[in-house]
């Protein structure tokens, strides 16, 4: 069962950072983005009707390749803050050189404030751009085709629940598809790449000036 994250923490499949307000959720043993929690497999199959678990093997974790990026694209850093969930958040989007743009709700969610980015690039920035993001689930909607089943099965997800701000997927990928020219990379935050802590920081300033 999804919960919201009260404290700073790690996803426990992909290894990202896990915001406060963000959603979270058991990935066997460990908490992780609930997207990234839909698709981890089980740590614990076999643990029902009293019966110990046999011990995974130990494997290699597969690092998925990035999409492919168009000839010549524009890289666009994106990033989402939010203080709460709900509660006032920021967005925000910059280009090297120099292109900028910020945003903020009074409330909202993490989650929500890091799609609002994405959609913001790729509405204002023309020709083939690689949105480079430190969220999982923004990346692997596109990376690894979640949309697809999205729409196939009405905008419900894997478990046939709603889809979690269709109001903002569905604008971002009909831009996307249209596009053609769109991919996706994830990038570690707080991990020293510059352009990613600046639109974390144009993010946060927004989510804060909204507190007052």
């Amino acid at each position: 069962m999804p919960m919201t994250a009260k404290y700073a923490t790690t996803c426990g499949v992909c290894a990202a950072p896990v915001r406060p307000g963000e959603e979270i959720a058991r990935a066997g043993e460990r908490w992780a983005h609930t997207a990234c929690a839909a698709t981890a497999p089980s740590d614990s199959a076999g643990a029902t009707g009293g019966t110990a678990a046999r011990p995974a093997k130990k494997v290699g974790k597969a690092v998925k390749p990035d999409m492919p990026a168009a000839e010549g694209a524009l890289e666009v850093w994106t990033d989402g803050a939010c203080s709460g969930n709900p509660g006032p958040g920021g967005w925000a989007w910059a280009t090297r050189d120099g292109r900028q743009a910020s945003g903020g709700e009074p409330a909202t969610t993490n989650q929500r404030m890091e799609i609002k980015a994405a959609l913001e690039a790729v509405r204002a920035l023309d020709g083939p751009l690689v949105v480079v993001s430190d969220s999982t689930y923004v990346v692997n909607c596109f990376r690894d085709a979640w949309w697809k089943g999205w729409i196939a099965r009405g905008w419900t997800t894997s478990q046939r629940k709603p889809v979690v701000s269709r109001d903002l997927w569905e604008p971002l990928i009909e831009l996307v598809n249209d596009r053609g020219d769109v991919s996706f990379r994830w990038t570690k935050g707080h991990s020293g790449d510059e352009m990613n802590d600046l639109v974390d920081r144009l993010a946060v300033e927004r989510s804060k000036s909204l507190t007052a």
